[in-house]
């Protein structure tokens, strides 16, 4: 079998910045433990906080979720958890190559560079990606950085566009004059790769999903209402959220979510709004607690007059769903939301911002929306 080569420089601590130097220098503690285990004859372990709903809890006066202290060992001399353990030393290797070498790449990339026969056997190193997604997710929780800190990103799934000019890696990028496809937002949006250069915007206008995006992006929305209009293709990618966070939180802007009148369209609100509770060790980098819900909601049936044609029936995984968003705790002493979701299960009938389109093409642009942020009629 071919052997790996590196050719790629390995660059100076001087020429790293202060973020990869950080990183770095938990990625060599772990080196370091692995090291003074073995002069003292100890078994080489690292502790895992763990990653499960028992191990989550809502914290009420920073108002998102957060991870709780229970840990996992995961220890070189048993097994059980041997594999694991060598897995979890493997990708800090993988990540302390790309930080040293100033490089990054996908997640599929970081499972080919690591994916390779043991020698003199003949097990794998990671069986698929799934795999070696979910140790990466390990590491980033071990060692307290994002994912994106450890120089590993995954493929664009969101767009932006309005008033805001901003560097991309070195490359001036005017967001008012982006076309109909708008700035690919990258999965890497950390300030040294992505900086605000000038912001004329008064808030963002988060909606859920390309479709509508394009409807607002086409109708100019950005520009007569002098905003930043984002989406997320669906449930946002962590570099939407991640921006979303950093426009709130450094540039002041006030963030609004047009999703769909369904239990997942409120579950989007909820992760943005609060965190999620698969990745709750990030929720202090990406939750934006003062995210306001701008519609769709259960009352505009009614209210905007929209025809039968546009009911989509509530299935049993809908109002399962929705009972549980019912009792979140940041949802569960609210009363305008309990409301809400009670009226969505009393219509027996679920709406796509799109459904808005029957009243007229650009109805969701022209009165929908600059009616609800001029009223202030929105849920928080």
């Amino acid at each position: 079998m071919a052997k790996k080569t590196e050719t790629s420089k390995r660059l100076s601590r001087d020429e790293l910045n202060d973020r990869d130097r950080r990183t770095l220098r938990h990625l060599l503690a772990l080196a370091d433990d692995v090291v003074k285990a073995a002069e003292t004859g100890r078994d080489p372990a690292i502790d895992i906080p763990s990653r499960t709903l028992s191990n989550v809890r809502y914290n009420k006066s920073k108002r998102f979720i957060e991870m709780g202290a229970a840990k996992n060992r995961r220890q070189l001399f048993n097994l059980n958890q041997a594999k694991s353990y060598m897995q979890t030393i493997l990708v800090a290797s993988g990540a302390e190559k790309l930080i040293s070498q100033g490089k990054t790449t996908s997640l599929r990339g970081m499972y080919y560079l690591l994916k390779h026969t043991i020698e003199g056997a003949r097990e794998e190193t990671f069986s698929d990606q799934e795999e070696s997604d979910s140790v990466i997710e390990d590491l980033e929780v071990a060692i307290e950085v994002l994912r994106e800190e450890l120089h590993l990103y995954a493929k664009n799934a969101g767009a932006m566009v309005g008033q805001i000019t901003l560097i991309d890696s070195g490359d001036t990028i005017d967001c008012t004059r982006m076309g109909s496809g708008g700035y690919s937002i990258p999965s890497i949006v950390e300030p040294e790769v992505v900086q605000f250069k000038k912001c004329d915007a008064e808030f963002v206008l988060h909606v859920e999903k390309d479709t509508v995006w394009r409807r607002f992006n086409e109708d100019k929305f950005w520009r007569k209402h002098n905003c930043i209009l984002t989406h997320g293709g669906g449930q946002p990618p962590r570099g939407v959220r991640r921006l979303l966070y950093r426009l709130h939180n450094e540039l002041k802007l006030p963030v609004y979510c047009l999703l769909d009148n369904d239990p997942w369209g409120y579950y989007i609100y909820s992760v943005i709004k609060q965190g999620s509770i698969n990745l709750a060790y990030e929720s202090k980098r990406m939750a934006i607690p003062d995210a306001r819900y701008l519609g769709l909601r259960s009352k505009d049936f009614v209210e905007c007059e929209l025809s039968d044609s546009v009911k989509i029936s509530l299935n049993d995984t809908d109002r399962k769903r929705a009972r549980q968003i019912m009792e979140y705790p940041w949802f569960a002493h609210k009363k305008p939301w309990q409301k809400e979701i009670k009226q969505l299960l009393d219509n027996g009938f679920k709406l796509e911002v799109e459904a808005l389109i029957s009243k007229d093409i650009s109805y969701v642009t022209e009165e929908y929306t600059p009616q609800r942020l001029r009223e202030g009629d929105w849920l928080d």
